[in-house]
């Protein structure tokens, strides 16, 4: 393996301790920062064909389950980010074996409104109430959600398309169909830790 010359090595920051950064070295990391962001959408579309053939048991493989979720939103006349987050709100189950709603709702939460990001986070316990007592487990936990103003929304959602999305002959749209979706939801952020006063960021990222 050749050594990385000076002509093929991107520029990067002196510091060796954030401490030590300059305007400089943040400027140049921004402007690094912006391309990586923009790619967002591609890099969540890749991991999520990685449910493709991964069946766990379930009639259909996962990928087919998130297919088959967000084309039955999208045919009910769901608004985009409303099927963009049925469509993503396994994605955690690769990484997040024991907190995959997690991993989906932290994806999704720059990009979609509260309540939408609420039942991604929700979802499993609400999605429970159709199988955990065969499992010994309380299949009313999501009582303990009785009170808030999103309960109705997130049981509606597993009623209506998740619990009911495991049916081998359902003709779901394909993956591609819902890309562009995922890349104009994704193109910028409804809110984020990283925003910066830089008027070029959000462009950059779409």
């Amino acid at each position: 393996m050749s050594a990385e010359g000076p002509e093929q090595r991107p520029e990067r920051a002196k510091f060796r301790e954030m401490k030590e950064g300059t305007a400089e070295d943040w400027a140049l990391i921004a402007g690094h920062f912006r391309e990586f962001a923009g790619g967002v959408a591609g890099r969540v579309l890749e991991h999520l064909r990685l449910l493709d053939g991964d069946f766990g048991g379930f009639p259909v493989d996962r990928l087919e389950h998130s297919l088959q979720t967000a084309t039955r939103a999208y045919r009910d006349g769901r608004d985009e980010q409303y099927v963009v987050m049925a469509l993503l709100h396994d994605i955690g189950d690769t990484l997040g074996s024991f907190n995959h709603p997690d991993v989906a709702a932290a994806i999704i939460k720059p990009f979609v409104r509260e309540q939408l990001h609420w039942i991604c986070q929700q979802h499993g316990h609400f999605q429970g109430y159709y199988y955990f007592h065969y499992l010994g487990i309380d299949r009313e936990t999501r009582e303990q959600f009785r009170g808030s103003p999103n309960f109705e929304a997130c049981a509606e959602f597993c009623e209506k398309y998740d619990q009911a999305s495991f049916d081998p002959d359902y003709q779901s749209e394909p993956l591609e169909f819902f890309e562009p979706m995922v890349h104009r939801v994704m193109a910028r952020p409804l809110a984020t830790l990283y925003s910066m006063d830089d008027p070029d960021a959000a462009e950059a990222a779409e």
